[in-house]
Parts: structure tokens; C-alpha cells; sequence
């Protein structure tokens, strides 16, 4: 059984602030409701339940049929949980993804998918001018929200490299994703990052 989540006011505050500032970095125009929903997401994978974790425990396309062949509001959650799970994941880890061998566009696709089927859910129970439709604009706007949970990443994982061990993961994360915000964090630093053979310099 999943217990309530309490997120104090002051981490809502600082993830609104991030999405905001990675909404503008990136030109990613967003309802209010879809930022929002953003900083909701971002705030339960900061303390996730037991189901937060479970998104790549068995492959993608078994979890989108299982979804898919679900009834009532059983399948509208499950939807919802793969959307969410996928987007946080790609978003703060598509690296590591990548580094699995699994195709990020594939990945990309499913997440999407499940909002869009979870979206066609609450059109059909929805009265109409019910209010935003933001699992549709999740799932039409999929990638270019990745992008934003990747500036997220960066920025938080920037902020919180203090010592060595941390600025060496720094380095790693851009090697993986080509960052310029990590780049310019790496820069910071006294450190620039180069592609070639040499490596920091």
C-alpha cells in the first residue's frame, strides 16, 4: 500500500523554479498545467514509492500491452505511472539508457503513447471544457519535455558538485550527453571539456 508523500513547500518551489528556467533555456512553449504537472512529477520521484522504480523492470512494450489490456481506472493509472516513469527516466537518465543498448527513440515512443491513450481516457469521461487537456500536451510534446527534465538534471547534478568525486561525475554525464550547461558548469570550474583524445584540459 502506498502511503501520501509529503513535498515540503520549499522543494515545489525550487523545481517550479528549474522547470521554469529550462522552459525558457530550451523555447519550449507549456501550459501552466503541463509545467505544473512537470514540478509534480519531479517532486514524487524525489521521494518515489515502491512502483516509481519498476518502469524498466521488464521490457517497455510488455508494460504498454499489460497497460493497454487493462480496464476502468486500472488502465488509465498504469498509462499515467509508464508515462510519467518514462519521462523521468529519459529525462534524468537517457544516458544511462543509451549505454544499455536500448534505442532512446523507441523508449521516447512508448512513454509517449502511454499519455496518449491515458489523454484519450479522460476525453472520453470528460464533460466538455472540462479543462486542460495535459497528458495530450505530454504526449505531443514528449521529446522537447525530455529536454527540459535534461536541463533539470544537469543543473541539479551542477549544483550539487562540491568535490572531486562529484566534478568527476560532472565530466562523466557530459561526455554521455554533450551538454553546453555542463559544458559552461565544467568551464566554471577551470575545467574545459574537450571531445578529442585529451579529454579535460
Amino acid at each position: 500500500m502506498s502511503q501520501a508523500i509529503s513535498v515540503s513547500p520549499s522543494m515545489t518551489r525550487y523545481f517550479q523554479e528549474v522547470v521554469d528556467e529550462a522552459l525558457r533555456v530550451r523555447n519550449v512553449a507549456a501550459t501552466e498545467a503541463a509545467s505544473s504537472y512537470l514540478v509534480s512529477l519531479l517532486c514524487a520521484f524525489a521521494h518515489p514509492d515502491e512502483h516509481a522504480g519498476s518502469t524498466f523492470n521488464q521490457p517497455l512494450t510488455f508494460l504498454l500491452r499489460d497497460a493497454l489490456e487493462a480496464t476502468g481506472a486500472e488502465r488509465f493509472q498504469r498509462l499515467r505511472n509508464l508515462g510519467d516513469g518514462v519521462l523521468y527516466a529519459v529525462g534524468f537518465f537517457g544516458g544511462h539508457i543509451e549505454l544499455k543498448g536500448i534505442d532512446r527513440g523507441y523508449v521516447v515512443g512508448v512513454g509517449s503513447t502511454a499519455y496518449h491513450h491515458a489523454a484519450a481516457m479522460l476525453r472520453l469521461n470528460a464533460r466538455v471544457g472540462q479543462g486542460p487537456d495535459v497528458l495530450s500536451e505530454l504526449a505531443e510534446k514528449f521529446e522537447r519535455f525530455v529536454s527540459v527534465l535534461n536541463d533539470v538534471a544537469d543543473g541539479t547534478m551542477a549544483s550539487s558538485a562540491r568535490d572531486e568525486r562529484s566534478v568527476l561525475r560532472l565530466y562523466e554525464r557530459w561526455l554521455r550527453t554533450g551538454s553546453s550547461r555542463l559544458a559552461d558548469e565544467l568551464g566554471a570550474r577551470g575545467l574545459v571539456p574537450s571531445r578529442g583524445t585529451g579529454g579535460l584540459n
